[in-house]
């Protein structure tokens, strides 16, 4: 099965250099690729002592982010060297000044991961959440690291648990420990008899509740809402937009919309333009002088970004893109403000969306009549709001921790190796 893993590392590998001519992403991971090894000999030498933290991309980063931080003021003594698999990781957060090396993490070949860690020759090795790249990690554990996995989350459909899944049963045992979010994913370990984990949370809430207490001001757009209700779409994609639209036309409350695309190029701009023809982009905004009665739009295209985590402040409520697409966006980001959160059907593999479900803090939908009926239902009825609003707080409260637990478990078993 190794020589098939092999196998298929190649073919993947070849099928990036076949299709980066023709598409931007490919493009991107092979000539990033090629620095790597370049990268970690400038900024790592052989007395340097070293954590490694893999993220496949910049959700699996942001996620990693507290713990990254957090070790690094526990082990300043460590250079921390970060890798992504995805330009949406690297090409955004490659001059993260937390790190001292940030790459892209080459093709998982036995040549590859030899090479990657006889020049990173890490001490700790933290792979976020879903990663699981054999031969590095293979590597690494021969050359003596301690290898993590942290913020696991596992279903009993995946291929670990499957009867053809004996080889990937066997990698697991790489790991020195993991570090999972959840008691099905621990109660799935240790069915296939591994025993070395431990339910630390999801290291997400850490990161929202940071950002929320460092939420940056926009006075422009404070100055747009002036007072008013405002629902916030964050990360919406075309039909999320068209569904709003739909439900703006029967509700019988009044408030200012704020879209936050999941993307923010020209054609899908001018697609939200079409919706909303009356409304203004973020880069037109600093124009806009809203002491003037006449300059009242209702409707903000946030048409840049980086900003959209600290905007939710200004909501009533918060939409969340995705749910009728693969899956819905961060809704982790809205809740640390306390705003009652909305989405789409598509929401099943994300357990925050779940909780906050049960418990009426968030709420689904699937047509445009039953999402006017949600708007109408919490702007109109103040309990209900509040309500909502304290439970999406609260759950962000509960859950904050993670990092402290899983330092606080790596120092065990680091001072259970020492004696």
């Amino acid at each position: 099965m190794r020589y098939i893993y092999s196998i298929f590392i190649a073919l993947y590998t070849s099928s990036i250099f076949l299709v980066s001519p023709f598409n931007k992403k490919a493009k991107l991971i092979i000539k990033g690729r090629k620095k790597t090894f370049e990268k970690i000999r400038e900024g790592i030498s052989k007395k340097d002592k070293v954590a490694w933290f893999h993220c496949a991309s910049l959700g699996e980063f942001e996620q990693g982010r507290p713990l990254i931080e957090n070790f690094r003021n526990k082990y300043p003594e460590y250079k921390i060297l970060v890798s992504f698999f995805s330009p949406s990781g690297y090409e955004i957060r490659k001059n993260y000044d937390k790190a001292d090396v940030v790459v892209y993490l080459p093709g998982d070949s036995i040549k590859n991961a030899k090479q990657f860690i006889k020049l990173a020759h890490p001490e700790f090795v933290f792979f976020i959440k879903y990663e699981f790249w054999y031969n590095h990690i293979r590597r690494a554990k021969q050359k003596g690291a301690k290898v993590y996995q942290v913020s696991l989350i596992l279903r009993p459909n995946q291929y670990f648990f499957s009867r053809w899944g004996s080889w990937y049963r066997k990698q697991l045992k790489n790991f020195d420990y993991f570090f999972v979010q959840n008691n099905q994913t621990k109660e799935l370990l240790n069915s296939i008899g591994l025993n070395n984990c431990i339910i630390t949370g999801d290291t997400r809430f850490d990161r929202v509740a940071e950002i929320a207490l460092k939420a940056k001001d926009f006075p422009k757009i404070e100055e747009f809402c002036q007072n008013d209700k405002v629902v916030l779409m964050g990360s919406s994609w075309e039909k999320d937009e068209e569904m709003m639209k739909e439900a703006i036309k029967n509700t019988k409350s009044s408030f200012k919309l704020i879209i936050a695309p999941h993307q923010i190029h020209n054609s899908h701009i001018q697609q939200i333009k079409s919706l909303f023809p009356d409304s203004i982009n973020y880069s037109e905004i600093e124009n806009i002088d809203y002491s003037n009665k006449d300059n009242l739009d209702n409707v903000l295209i946030i048409d840049s970004i980086g900003i959209l985590s600290s905007l939710y402040k200004y909501a009533t409520i918060a939409y969340i893109g995705g749910g009728f697409g693969v899956g819905i966006h961060n809704i982790l980001e809205a809740a640390t403000f306390g705003k009652p959160i909305i989405f789409g059907p598509n929401y099943i593999k994300f357990k925050e969306a779940i909780d906050l479900i049960e418990r009426e803090g968030a709420f689904s939908y699937n047509e445009s009549s039953k999402l006017g009926e949600l708007i109408d239902k919490l702007l109109e009825k103040e309990d209900y709001y509040k309500k909502s609003s304290d439970i999406c707080r609260g759950y962000i409260e509960e859950n904050i921790g993670a990092c402290e637990r899983i330092l606080s478990k790596i120092g065990q078993l680091q001072n259970k190796d020492g004696d």
